[in-house]
This record gives C-alpha cells, structure tokens and sequence, in this order.
C-alpha cells in the first residue's frame, strides 16, 4: 500500500471494549491508545485515512440501559443509539489521536463524523430480521416484548432471548463527499461508526429506522465512496486461518479475491465472526483493483510491511 493514498482502517467495537472489562470510559480511552499507536506512525508517512469502528458492545450497554430505566425515562430508537455510540466513541478515538499526535509533533487534525448510511426500505432483511442486540429475557419476558413492543425475538444459543432486527446492506454513505473534503485537507477523520446511521429515503425525505448494519460491509462501502486505495480490517487475531480452531489450523499470508469467496463458500468463515470481513475484502478489491488487509491492531505497521497479516489482493 502506497503512502499519501487514502486507507479505511475498520476496528471492531471489542477492541474499544474488551472481555472481562466493565467498559468505563476510561477503559475505552486506554483500549483506543493501544488501538492507535501505528496509526501515529501512518499519519507522520502521509496517508489520508478514514477510521471507522464497531459498536456491539457500547450499543449493547445503551440498549440494556433503555431497559432498565424505562419506566422512569423514555427508551431510544435503535437508530438513536447508533448515533450515540457515534458521539462518544467518535469523541474518545479523536481525543486520544490527536492527542497522540501532538506528542508525536505530527501536524494532522482529527475530526469524527457522524454518519448516515442508506439503506434499501425494500431489502429483505426487514423482512427476516436477523441481528441479536440488546439483553438477555426470559421466555415469558420475550413474549411480553412482542405483545407490547412487537419485537422480533429469538433464542440466543441457551443464553436466553434477545431482540432480533434487521441488517440491510448499505448503499450509501451520505456523508461521503464531507469525508472526500475533510481527506483533501489532510484530516483523518473518524466515520460510520457501528455500521453508520441506518437512514432509507422516503420521496424526497430521509428517516431514521430500527435496524443495525454489519460494520465490515460498511467500511467496505465507506472505502468504495472516498475512494480508497486500500481496506485494512482490524480484528482480534493477526492473520486469518483456514479450519480455525482446529489441530490443522493453518494461518493465510495471502488470497486472491476469487480465492477467499471459494473458501468462504466451503464454509471457512463463520457468518458471525471472520465471513463479513473475508466478504467485504474480497469485494474491495474486485470492485477497485486495490488491496485489502486483516491484521490485529498491534500487528497494523507490520502488517502494512507485509511482515504479518492476511493480505487479499486480486492476482
């Protein structure tokens, strides 16, 4: 990947906040400088980048939240509570950045964004809502939750019910010529957080609706709409395996395009983990030529050096 061309760097919402911990601001804080301390070193290079990152956790904590304060103060739509981890989350990775930056005497400013994503009112996903968020109910709570509310709700793995909604895939980042302008003048800026903002557009008029988008397909559609020359999805292992998990566990330098779909076909790459990211790389570079990357946040610098990592690319 060259430098001064534009990268989207997609952190997953568990490197924000990590198992075991309460997830306190000050936790989040201290995650995101660990997160970002090779990103110093690509701005010092000159790249432009966009920062995009999950929510699962942060939205999972408001939604829990909404829950337990319902009777004293008014729950907030999904759509609402995907913004507001695009406020705080968005606010956390640009203080620590620039500050990072300051120290380091790099001059690039931050700025977080929040971002809508259109989405298709018609795609199938309204239909068959599939997304788990939010807390754990019993059986008879669940049932509460669709006569009241009419929630779709599901069984979770023996865990008990939780919420299901849709997840439509994302068309368009509306924010995208902002983005283009903010990267002209050097700025990395911070965007689409937890998917972005799931808008549809309703004649001339857009609105908000209860829905969460998979945030590897967003930074694939962030990437694809600022036109960047590569995609590096951050993950929790620093190179992507075939049969993981497994005694014949073998860890992948590089693939083709063509090949990550084979594997993802052959069911390689679960649905819930590795499959969204293998998903959105793939389509990156056979929609742009460029190259896409999965690494571990420790591992980004060296991963750009092809030192580690899994890099797709289209030959």
């Amino acid at each position: 990947m060259t430098k001064h061309k534009t990268l989207v760097l997609a952190f997953g919402g568990n490197a924000i906040t990590r198992q075991g911990q309460r997830g306190t601001f000050q936790e989040q804080l201290e995650n995101i400088e660990l997160s970002c301390r090779d990103v110093v070193e690509l701005a010092r290079l000159g790249y432009r980048m966009v920062i995009t990152h999950g929510n699962g956790p942060q939205v999972g904590s408001i939604l829990i939240k909404n829950e337990l304060a319902k009777d004293v103060l008014p729950p907030m739509p999904l759509d609402v509570c995907v913004a507001n981890t695009q406020g705080s989350l968005g606010f956390g990775i640009a203080q620590v950045l620039q500050n990072m930056l300051l120290k380091a005497g790099v001059r690039r400013e931050v700025a977080a964004l929040v971002t809508r994503v259109r989405v298709d009112p018609g795609d199938e996903a309204f239909s068959n809502p599939s997304k788990p968020v939010g807390p754990f109910f019993t059986r008879a709570e669940a049932e509460e939750q669709t006569r009241s509310k009419g929630y779709a709700m599901r069984e979770d793995s023996g865990r008990g019910w939780r919420r299901v909604v849709p997840s439509p895939r994302p068309l368009e980042i509306l924010e995208g010529r902002v983005i283009r302008q903010l990267l002209e003048q050097e700025v990395v800026v911070v965007a689409a957080g937890g998917g972005g903002i799931p808008v549809v557009r309703d004649n001339s008029e857009y609105r908000g609706v209860e829905a969460v988008i998979d945030k590897d397909l967003a930074a694939l559609r962030l990437a694809l709409d600022v036109g960047a020359a590569g995609l590096v999805i951050l993950t929790g292992v620093p190179k992507v395996y075939l049969n993981y998990g497994r005694p014949n566990q073998e860890a992948l330098e590089k693939m083709t395009a063509s090949q990550a779909e084979s594997y993802l076909k052959a069911g390689q790459f679960p649905a819930g983990s590795m499959g969204p990211k293998i998903e959105a790389a793939a389509e990156f570079v056979k929609q742009t030529g460029g190259t896409a990357l999965i690494t571990d946040p420790a591992n980004l610098q060296a991963a750009l050096h092809g030192e580690t990592g899994t890099r797709i690319a289209k030959t």
